[in-house]
């Protein structure tokens, strides 16, 4: 039931992408005439920092949606309806309810962070590397037509070879290994402690992920750029 409440997260985050990228390649077609693109590359490299900030602000909300979904997990599991889940949400209860879910990250959590991070090495380094490929799929694709503009249709259906790698990465490696850390926290083979431990060093990958994207975005433009010649 929480994946299925989750997915519906996702799609409101995918339908907001929906939305910025014609507004980003917009932005890229009215700059195509000037041969001064470095502010352009400002601009979506401060884009990019924005999704670090995003990941902070997302890190910092983890208590209060973590109680919210499962106030939200019981509702669906009375009702069975997600249109009376979000009614609920947005027109009964569920606005006060924010009040009274809301919680900050314990400082007295940091401490226990020298103790390991409960999540492989590997692990750690492919979320990072997904995280950046999959931040920076959409901008390189864009960016590599202001390079090139001799291509720029096909580098803007490109941002699926950058986007497609972090979701095979994603899904073959980093969601197995969460729902089998989840399934040992359930049968008391890893504590509670371990898990938040290993949440907050995904967390914090993640967010080295999309400061790592910003480093990435010219050298994945250009990689964009030679696979559009190369199709």
């Amino acid at each position: 039931m929480s994946f299925a409440l989750f997915s519906i997260l996702v799609l409101v985050s995918r339908t907001s992408n929906s939305f910025l990228v014609p507004f980003l390649a917009k932005r890229v077609e009215t700059n195509l005439a000037d041969p001064d693109v470095s502010g352009l590359l400002m601009d979506f490299r401060w884009l990019l920092i924005s999704a670090s900030i995003a990941t902070i602000v997302g890190a910092v909300l983890i208590p209060t949606f973590q109680r919210i979904f499962c106030r939200a997990v019981f509702h669906f599991h009375a009702h069975r309806s997600i249109p009376k889940l979000i009614l609920h949400g947005f027109f009964k209860g569920g606005i006060s309810y924010i009040k009274v879910a809301a919680s900050i990250p314990q400082a007295a959590n940091l401490p226990q962070l020298h103790k390991g991070s409960g999540v492989s090495v590997r692990i750690t380094l492919l979320n990072v590397g997904a995280t950046a490929l999959w931040t920076v799929g959409v901008f390189a694709s864009l960016y590599a037509g202001v390079l090139d503009p001799s291509v720029r249709v096909t580098s803007s259906t490109l941002s699926s070879i950058l986007n497609g790698g972090a979701t095979i990465m994603m899904a073959l490696f980093i969601y197995p290994h969460m729902s089998a850390m989840t399934d040992d926290v359930y049968e008391d083979k890893v504590t509670d402690t371990q898990f938040r431990r290993a949440i907050v060093w995904l967390v914090g990958s993640r967010l080295a992920g999309t400061l790592l994207a910003k480093a990435l975005l010219l050298p994945s433009a250009l990689l964009v750029v030679y696979v559009a010649h190369a199709v």
